[in-house]
């Protein structure tokens, strides 16, 4: 007897006239760069697609989180259990509606965004949640080198990591240094209302970036363009 075929799960794309390709590229210019919705929207009618900004909300909405959480998924396969793996922790003031939260993010030695946060304290409470998120989904490092915050030794003391934390002047300049492109692109949009997009957008936007971050300051010309190239093929078979 012939075994039976397993079913392939439903394609995301269903029901929609437009085709993935215009779907990826929609995404991909609306997280990426600094653009407005409109910016997309005029972009797009240029290379002869017609689609309102409303439509780029939506899809953004519907399919960043899919992609991301695709491009994870891959990265965690190939991390995990690496043996000199270090993470660097630190958190970021985001307005929100007139009041200040709390983004907290984890960036791995080669500037990788691991995990991104949000929460309305900066207490103990929160750096317990966030780090048993994040190792959780991605195993435990080497070391974890944070600030001078004192929720994260205390998080740290009940996980049982306390001897893994390290802290130590510019030590956490990695972390630092990758709050910029959020921030480009956090005035592009200017700010957040709700704790749930700005969620949503961080953690959409932390791998997209993750993916399209060649280092082409570090490498030649022509390395650059290879990395380009097949950084542009992956992106194309997200969700294929």
């Amino acid at each position: 007897m012939s075994r039976k075929s397993r079913a392939l799960p439903p394609s995301p794309f269903r029901r929609f006239n437009s085709s993935p390709e215009v779907i990826r590229l929609v995404v991909m210019m609306y997280v990426r760069f600094p653009l407005s919705l409109r910016n997309v929207e005029d972009l797009l009618f240029e290379r002869g697609i017609d689609i309102c900004h409303e439509t780029v909300r939506q899809w953004w909405g519907r399919f960043g989180p899919i992609f991301a959480a695709d491009i994870r998924r891959q990265r965690v396969n190939r991390m995990r259990g690496f043996r000199h793996w270090r993470w660097h922790l630190d958190e970021m003031y985001v307005k929100l509606n007139g009041e200040m939260v709390h983004l907290w993010r984890a960036v791995d030695h080669e500037g990788e965004i691991l995990e991104s946060f949000v929460t309305r304290t900066r207490d103990k409470a929160a750096a317990l949640t966030f780090m048993k998120e994040t190792l959780k989904r991605h195993g435990s490092p080497e070391a974890i080198r944070t600030d001078g915050l004192r929720s994260y030794h205390a998080a740290m003391k009940d996980l049982g990591n306390e001897e893994k934390q390290e802290v130590a002047r510019w030590a956490n300049n990695r972390v630092e240094n990758s709050h910029l492109p959020f921030r480009r692109r956090e005035r592009a949009m200017l700010r957040f209302r709700q704790m749930k997009t700005l969620q949503k957008f961080a953690s959409v936007h932390a791998n997209v970036h993750n993916h399209f971050n060649l280092e082409r300051n570090l490498v030649d010309r022509k390395t650059y363009k290879q990395r380009r190239s097949a950084a542009e093929a992956e992106w194309q078979s997200v969700m294929g």
